[in-house]
């Protein structure tokens, strides 16, 4: 009795590899970032909200150092480095600091502050734009785990610099 021929192997790839190719396909598209909107076709995601609220904030915090160095000139050597540094941050974020422009409507009104409201003491305005300071580091600090990772590491370090400026605005006070 001869041996029936061995089974012909078909050239080419199974169907089982095929059907498990596409199912991981499928996996890799289903996780693969894609565009970051909030489920509505052309409204802002958050994480672009997140980035111009602030990019604003930091516009808002440039007009407050301006109206603390017009209100107390003695303080402009002092400020200017960091006005300097938040300017940056405003750019960062993809905004522009205007040097007088005024504050938005939506910018946070303990940070948008104009020249008259500026403690007329030196010791009292660098108060004032320390909290402004620790006010909009804590907020963003708060906001680092709903936003994704690069955004989120450039708010951190902003709020980081935001930490160290207070330091630097009360280091002369005690």
């Amino acid at each position: 009795m001869p041996f029936p021929p061995p089974p012909r192997m078909p050239s080419g790839p199974r169907r089982r590899s095929l059907f498990a190719s596409a199912a991981g396909a499928v996996l890799l598209v289903g996780c693969s970032p894609g565009p970051d909107t909030d489920g509505t076709a052309g409204s802002p995601s958050a994480a672009d909200r997140a980035r111009v609220r602030a990019a604003r904030d930091s516009a808002a915090l440039v007009e407050r150092y301006d109206a603390v160095i017009a209100a107390h000139p003695p303080l402009a050597e002092r400020l200017s480095p960091l006005r300097a540094e938040v300017v940056r941050h405003v750019a960062a974020f993809g905004g522009t600091a205007a040097a007088k422009a005024t504050p938005s409507a939506s910018a946070s009104p303990s940070v948008a502050a104009s020249p008259s409201a500026v403690p007329a003491d030196e010791k009292g305005a660098l108060a004032e734009l320390a909290a402004a300071e620790r006010t909009l580091s804590d907020r963003r600090t708060e906001q680092l785990l709903d936003l994704p990772g690069e955004l989120a590491r450039l708010l951190a370090s902003v709020a980081a610099a935001g930490a160290a400026h207070v330091y630097l605005l009360t280091e002369g006070d005690g």
